[in-house]
């Protein structure tokens, strides 16, 4: 049985004055019976409108779920998922909203975050550790988010036919150092300067659903975080952050278990902690 969703059930969906229905914690699950449920239908007009990167309607378009579905990846990393009357239902239960909300795909909406760390240090250059723990301090790169003002990993969605590690790399360069509004030359040099990190050894934090606040009974966020340890503190540890087009602050963040984060992005980080021998509480 998969935790409950809680953000995914949050009162007022994002970016509107649309309200959910509530859905009680013994009504989430599919398998419990609700026949009281009543969601509301809410498509965002910014996906309603048929951008590129947005699926059209269902009725005329019929998607191949469960599937890779020409370049889109339909399939889902918490395995098959039910479709009921040609929509798919959110394999972590009832919302109390349908539709795509801010989401432009049927399904899940595939995301990749990488989280960049490196150990806090002195000046000196040595680690610093924590009074309580005892345990050395870790940092990470994070983005104050611009649509609801909270912290988060830099990430973003996975294009058609992209692979995740392509993805990683793009989203850390264009939210976190601002690679898009950088010269040739500059984002040349950025390139070059992260390469190195993003060959290094990495570990996969998570793989699946992600409890997000755009979640909807038919459309779901699901992410690929990927720990990058700067380790010595000589790559990207020494890059000059600047906030891109989607995010409003961009800081090296104190890892520990007070952090209040975007979605479930402080568990990611905890994980982090708990794997490197980090302080987290």
């Amino acid at each position: 049985m998969p935790p409950l969703h809680s953000n995914a059930r949050c009162r007022l969906y994002p970016g509107s004055d649309v309200a959910r229905w509530p859905v009680p914690n013994e009504g989430v699950s599919w398998g419990s019976a609700c026949p009281q449920y009543s969601p509301v239908r809410y498509t965002a007009p910014a996906v309603s409108s048929g951008p590129v990167w947005a699926d059209p309607e269902i009725g005329g378009f019929c998607p191949k779920f469960n599937a890779l579905d020409n370049a889109v990846d339909r399939r889902s990393h918490e395995g098959t998922y039910r479709v009921e009357n040609g929509y798919p239902l959110n394999p972590h239960g009832r919302t109390g909203i349908t539709g795509r909300g801010l989401l432009g795909r049927w399904g899940p909406n595939h995301a990749a975050d990488p989280i960049i760390t490196r150990w806090k240090r002195d000046s000196e250059g040595r680690k610093v550790l924590h009074p309580g723990s005892k345990n050395p301090i870790l940092q990470f790169v994070s983005i104050k988010r611009k649509d609801c003002g909270e912290w988060a990993i830099p990430g973003g969605m996975v294009d058609p036919g992209e692979r995740v590690s392509v993805t990683l790399r793009r989203e850390f360069g264009e939210e976190a150092l601002n690679a898009l509004q950088k010269t040739k030359e500059q984002r040349e040099t950025l390139k070059q300067q992260i390469t190195e990190l993003f060959n290094s050894p990495s570990f996969q934090v998570y793989k699946g659903y992600v409890d997000d606040p755009r979640n909807t009974d038919n459309a779901w966020m699901e992410t690929v975080a990927v720990n990058y340890h700067d380790a010595s503190g000589s790559s990207v540890a020494q890059l000059p952050l600047e906030a891109g087009d989607d995010a409003g602050k961009v800081a090296w963040v104190e890892i520990d278990s007070t952090l209040r984060l975007y979605a479930s992005h402080a568990r990611f980080l905890e994980i982090i902690a708990r794997e490197r021998g980090a302080h987290w509480e």
